[in-house]
């Protein structure tokens, strides 16, 4: 039986461009989950488990509302308040999996297809490191065609990174993960542009053999995400980045991103 899930291996690029450069390059390997199909990949997949412990695992917890509860009624609220029924149409996650317990995910995102098979929204789910998380969740007015990148954007609303100030605006630019996946957010201050990250990578098979070769090709995978994102941290402290505090997250986890009827989101 094949599955619409999938994995992704691949590479991510951040670039500062200002008040000074400083890039850096990881590899890395993503998971690509339709929710509908974790009860069957826990019961085909031997590494593979689904609220429960193994060599890679999927806990509900560690996204939406991270009470343990049920993911897929949790976003079909959260669509409902944007106007939007997916009528049982697949809704897909790209994230770090667990890996032997362990996960950090600093952006997840939440594809919303509806039963007939077009992007209705996308969920760009972030979190900090200081255990806060948020979601921008942006209607899509027209589902992208094959090959077709979808452009998105919305205002900073929730505190990242202490280096970089909450007046700034993000840029999406990702095409629906096909065999290859590429996705571009650029995330702009008042002065300019300041970030560019990229996230390239090809689409895998998900199956017992390509868990094992991940996890012996990314070797403890996700406690290197957390690693290296304080020490790039340090890096840019020793070159004298800005310290900004962190001001209290949004009261709704969940901004909803309205839309002009040509598609553009309403604050642009």
């Amino acid at each position: 039986m094949s599955f619409a899930s999938a994995l992704y291996f691949g590479q991510v690029m951040h670039k500062r461009l200002r008040p000074f450069g400083h890039r850096f390059v990881y590899r890395i390997f993503q998971l690509w989950v339709d929710l509908d199909e974790l009860p069957r990949l826990d019961r085909r997949l031997r590494l593979f488990s689904h609220n429960r412990f193994n060599l890679f695992s999927f806990h509900d917890r560690d996204h939406g509302p991270r009470d343990g509860g049920a993911l897929r009624p949790w976003i079909e609220a959260r669509l409902a308040n944007a106007g939007i029924d997916l009528e049982g149409g697949a809704v897909r996650l790209l994230c770090f999996p667990r890996i032997l317990g362990y996960v950090f995910n600093p952006l997840t995102l939440w594809f919303c297809h509806h039963r007939d098979g077009s992007l209705r929204a996308v969920l760009y789910e972030v979190r900090n490191t200081f255990g806060d998380k948020h979601g921008y969740l942006i209607p899509v007015e027209r589902s992208p065609a094959p090959g077709e990148a979808l452009q998105q954007s919305c205002d900073k609303a929730f505190h990242v990174s202490p280096f970089i100030p909450m007046q700034a605006r993000y840029r999406f630019r990702l095409p629906l993960p096909d065999a290859r996946l590429s996705i571009v957010i650029r995330q702009s201050v008042p002065e300019g542009e300041q970030l560019i990250a990229a996230q390239s990578a090809r689409r895998q098979v998900l199956s017992d053999r390509k868990l094992l070769q991940a996890f012996f090709t990314y070797p403890l995978l996700t406690l290197k995400v957390i690693g290296a994102i304080h020490w790039q941290a340090l890096r840019l402290w020793m070159k004298g980045a800005a310290f900004h505090h962190r001001p209290q997250p949004p009261a709704d986890p969940v901004s909803l991103i309205p839309q002009t009827p040509d598609g553009r989101t309403s604050n642009e």
